[in-house]
């Protein structure tokens, strides 16, 4: 038996789960700092709008990002199920580079007029269907290559361990830069260092997948010519009730993302916290998740996959209201506590099998392409939708009503995923090969 079709050493299996996270680390850093820059930067010197036009124009070439996500899934997955796991990460990390670089060079309006809106856009397009590659490829590349291993959920959580690592590195920037020059400066010229070194960690990726071995489980569906020629459109035929069951458990922990950084940090500072201090409680909750993801990837190897998702549901779902009233406490201890369970338990420890979970629910001749585009979907209507809905809840109902309502919009998802959950076979035992 040849070297690559060997079942792979702890050594190796490192090795990808290194590879898998590089990309996913990007992208988390690029969710939060981007989010950051179009809410703030943006819409003043890309868009000649009035005010408020301007912000809501910028967002929304930011939520483009996201909803071109599942085209990404499909075309990236394809790639994956049919020259390999390691081919399609690679491309994607390509593409990643080079439109978060091109991001950062976009002339303004000021200097090309309406050409710079429609750069942005095509721009912000290619990094959204690169995004739409990474999770899904990601976790199958380790999943897949630590199939034989008794802790399968736990390498399978090194794409998830990217998410607080993103985190801290996005609001620790941020930060940072903020702190070394003056707004005007930054507004200038200053945003745009984030997408360089976005870059710059691209290349060092790139270079690192490139060494890297695939998967041993795709060796061996390939050298028994097992590939299909249209993976994706062979899953959404053959499995879409598979696809959309595991798009509802993520569609959760999408939106309790989004709820948290994209409007939770809105809506901190409109209950009258400052910016740092909201920045400063996200920071506290990345660290505590990054400690509950590894012990949930812990317990989903020892005890099951649906254990330690649904006790992430439940949390979830019990605590979607309190979460917002200990917010408007005004208290920064009670804003932390509010974040470190709401966001840093719920999230981070579910997440320790999810990267499991999704790769272990599909066959191999199709897995990236059912993981990826499962996970993906959920991002538009859970992560891109949730954010949208309780600002408009927010403007309607005022600070001191909204999160009522707020907070059973959330418990609508998580009965969902609880559903989800309940509803699919556990694979804590599966046979990745067969």
């Amino acid at each position: 038996m040849n070297h690559t079709t060997d079942e792979p050493t702890e050594h190796q299996i490192r090795k990808v789960a290194l590879a898998s996270i590089i990309g996913s680390v990007i992208e988390q850093y690029d969710f939060l700092v981007t989010g950051v820059i179009a809410a703030t930067v943006w819409g003043g010197i890309f868009f000649k709008l009035p005010g408020l036009a301007a912000i809501a124009a910028a967002i929304g070439v930011y939520g483009l990002g996201i909803v071109i996500r599942p085209l990404g899934a499909f075309i990236f997955g394809n790639i994956a199920d049919r020259r390999g796991r390691k081919d399609a990460m690679v491309y994607a990390l390509v593409l990643m580079g080079v439109s978060t670089l091109l991001i950062g060079l976009t002339p303004t309006y000021d200097s090309i007029g309406a050409v710079a809106p429609a750069l942005l856009i095509i721009f912000r397009l290619a990094q959204g269907i690169s995004f739409g590659a990474e999770f899904g490829t990601a976790s199958t590349w380790v999943v897949e290559q630590a199939a034989k291993s008794r802790h399968r959920a736990f390498w399978g959580a090194w794409v998830g361990f990217a998410i607080p690592i993103g985190l801290l590195l996005g609001f620790g920037s941020v930060i940072l830069v903020k702190s070394m020059m003056t707004h005007a400066e930054f507004i200038a010229w200053g945003w745009r260092i984030f997408f360089f070194i976005g870059f710059l960690v691209a290349i060092v990726g790139i270079v690192i997948r490139s060494r890297t071995e695939d998967s041993f489980v795709f060796e061996r569906h390939r050298a028994k010519h097992w590939v299909l020629d249209l993976p994706a459109s062979r899953v959404w035929r053959e499995m879409p009730l598979r696809i959309l069951r595991t798009s509802l458990v993520n569609a959760m922990f999408s939106g309790a993302f989004f709820l948290s950084f994209v409007f939770g940090t809105s809506y901190m500072k409109a209950v009258g916290f400052t910016a740092t201090q909201a920045e400063t409680v996200g920071l506290i909750a990345a660290a505590f998740m990054f400690v509950f993801m590894y012990i949930g990837a812990r317990m989903a190897d020892r005890v099951s996959r649906r254990t330690v998702l649904l006790i992430s549901a439940v949390v979830f779902l019990v605590f979607a209201i309190p979460y917002f009233y200990l917010i408007n406490m005004h208290s920064f201890f009670l804003a932390v506590v509010a974040e470190v369970i709401g966001f840093g338990f719920v999230f981070g420890f579910g997440y320790g099998a999810i990267p499991a979970f999704y790769t272990e629910n599909f066959p191999t001749r199709y897995r990236a392409s059912g993981a990826s585009l499962g996970y993906q979907i959920s991002q538009v209507y859970g992560g891109g939708l949730i954010p949208i809905v309780a600002g408009l809840i927010l403007r309607s109902a005022g600070i001191h009503r909204a999160y009522v309502y707020i907070g059973l919009l959330v418990m609508v998802y998580a009965i969902a995923a609880i559903y989800a959950i309940l509803t699919t076979a556990d694979t804590t035992q599966s046979d990745l090969e067969h």
